[in-house]
């Protein structure tokens, strides 16, 4: 039994260090992709959000990014699908683009705060503004 749990180990670790899917030429660099999923899931959060106005202007969310990141449909295909082979690269990408992600939501979320801050205190100006103050004729 133990013969037979070592050879399987065995064959397990050299068929782990077998690459299963060979770097293609065209590789996209890491920091690229971060970038272009980055901008994939802005664009598909977009078209969920306003997909109507998406297709009467004829924006095409693949499209655009292959023309914005001077990219091709196969190198965007085998760069991700070599990205994806490797679990410990294609996670650190994912890593980074949810950050970026998330430092996005924070700055919007900040700017909106701002904004609707500034608002409040200008409607609140606004009303005081409008408020006659009332005179005291008893001291005059």
């Amino acid at each position: 039994m133990r013969k037979l749990v070592l050879l399987f180990s065995g064959i397990l670790l050299f068929s782990c260090g077998k690459k299963v899917i060979e770097k293609p030429e065209k590789l996209i660099p890491q920091e690229k992709m971060v970038a272009i999923l980055h901008d994939l899931a802005i664009l598909n959060s977009a078209k969920s959000s306003f997909n109507h106005v998406m297709e009467d202007k004829g924006i095409k969310v693949m499209e655009f990014l292959y023309q914005k990141h001077e990219i091709d449909s196969i190198q965007f295909s085998q760069s991700d699908l070599y990205y994806a082979s490797v679990p410990l690269e294609y996670q650190a990408i994912y890593e980074k683009v949810e950050a970026k992600l998330e430092t996005r939501r924070a700055t919007l979320e900040k700017t909106t705060k701002k904004r609707n801050d500034s608002i409040r205190e200008a409607q609140k100006k606004k009303i005081d503004s409008t408020i006659k103050p009332k005179v005291d004729k008893t001291k005059s």
